[in-house]
């Protein structure tokens, strides 16, 4: 296990969808983030394109944007009530797909790049890290692309994969 720097009240592993998210929510109330992305220190994954922070790998489509008949885009609606970095910079990236909401990936990913680089609460790290931290608050959002060794950290400290 490794430390958390002293100067941050959360540390989150992993500037995808759900890391980024999590870094603005808390970023936006106060607390001292530190974003720990590997991406741009020198590791990629196999699906990745780009060094840039909540890059869309599999689809530019956030699906259904229609609130009142269906649950995705309710969800996108109550994504939007709280304020949120992904919908914020989906509306800026946002293409022509009929009811869906459809996105210019490199647009996309710019803008929460440039939204959380900009907040004086985010610090982001470009680095792999390899081990949970011995303390202090991590949320871990690395998805399906972890680094071995963090999944073994994961493995360890849980018992389970």
């Amino acid at each position: 296990m490794s430390a958390i720097p002293a100067n941050h009240d959360v540390h989150i592993i992993g500037g995808g969808l759900a890391g980024s998210e999590a870094a603005w929510q808390l970023a936006q109330r106060g607390f001292k983030v530190r974003l720990s992305e590997m991406r741009g220190s020198g590791t990629m994954t196999p699906a990745h394109q780009t060094d840039g922070l909540a890059e869309m790998v599999c689809s530019n489509s956030f699906r259904s944007d229609d609130d009142e008949k269906n649950a995705v885009g309710l969800l996108h609606h109550e994504m939007r009530s709280l304020d949120s970095i992904i919908m914020r910079a989906g509306e800026v990236a946002r293409v022509p797909a009929g009811s869906a909401m459809a996105v210019d990936r490199d647009v996309f990913s710019a803008e929460v790049e440039k939204a959380l680089s900009e907040h004086p609460n985010v610090t982001i790290a470009r680095e792999r890290v390899d081990a949970l931290p011995a303390n202090g608050l991590t949320i871990v959002a690395t998805g399906p692309l972890t680094a071995a060794a963090l999944a073994g950290s994961i493995v360890q400290a849980t018992g389970s994969e």
